[in-house]
């Protein structure tokens, strides 16, 4: 009877320090693929100062904020604002950074700069060929993001082109976009700066460059915020609290400018 009793109490210390020992809540996210790069960063700091992993799952915004409705993520990420009727749903948007959105040619390409007035009317279909802008004898051939994009949505309002567009292609990543730009020496596409490569060339906008720099002081027309999309009345769990309270204060800043965005604490 005494070995079965010291036995029961063994068992009960070794499944205690299980549960002290269990691995901690993970935390999902959802949404914008033009937020990889920052998300992913921001994740990888958190999972090493916490032990806590952070998913993500890369949707396009709408998607993400979708996900964030249905509860079948944490936290949704979003390239652009929420629209009054997402924010009527009981949803809140908080802004972690703010990405240029590059405009991007093949390198081949002549053209360096475009005024945002000559962007709108190459996309609109106004303007057809790249003779007409400087460069060289070819119909310009349009890509752009597919309808939920956050990205897409950000380009056409800033450009004025909303429901205008007459894309040749339209892709479900910001990656695809690159993709199809560098293959084609007559496209022209729209990308998050922060993962513009050196397979396409990135114009400058009324003179000037997309850069970190030009983002944050404001002279770069073609920008957009990167957004936390929560529930307004849902509490979330506590280690997503923790990630959400990681990456929206001062000490995220440095993560977040190293991935190529400017932070917006």
């Amino acid at each position: 009877m005494k070995k079965n009793i010291s036995l029961l109490v063994v068992a009960v210390l070794f499944s205690t320090a299980m549960v002290g020992c269990s691995k901690s809540e993970s935390v999902s996210t959802d949404g914008s693929t033009s937020m990889s790069k920052v998300i992913e960063s921001l994740s990888e700091a958190f999972q090493e100062k916490t032990g806590t992993e952070v998913t993500y799952n890369a949707t396009g915004s709408g998607a993400g904020i979708e996900a964030v409705l249905a509860g079948r993520c944490d936290i949704g990420l979003s390239s652009r604002d929420l629209k009054d009727e997402e924010k009527a749903k009981g949803l809140e948007g908080t802004i972690i950074a703010y990405d240029g959105i590059a405009i991007i040619v093949h390198p081949s390409n002549k053209v360096s700069d475009l005024s945002l007035e000559t962007i709108a009317k190459i996309y609109t279909g106004e303007i057809k060929n790249w003779k007409d802008v400087g460069g060289a004898d070819g119909e310009i051939v349009l890509i752009g993001r597919e309808a939920n994009s956050g990205t897409r949505d950000g380009f056409e309002s800033i450009t004025d082109t909303e429901d205008k567009c007459k894309y040749r292609q339209e892709c479900t990543s910001t990656g695809d976009v690159i993709t199809a730009v560098s293959s084609n020496h007559n496209a022209i596409g729209y990308a998050s700066l922060a993962s513009v490569k050196d397979s396409v060339k990135a114009v400058s906008v009324g003179g000037v460059a997309p850069s970190e720099s030009t983002v944050k002081d404001g002279s770069y027309a073609v920008q957009r915020p990167f957004v936390l999309v929560t529930k307004k009345d849902t509490e979330l769990s506590k280690s997503a609290k923790e990630f959400f309270d990681y990456i929206t204060s001062s000490e995220a800043n440095k993560i977040i400018s190293n991935a190529g965005v400017v932070s917006a604490n």
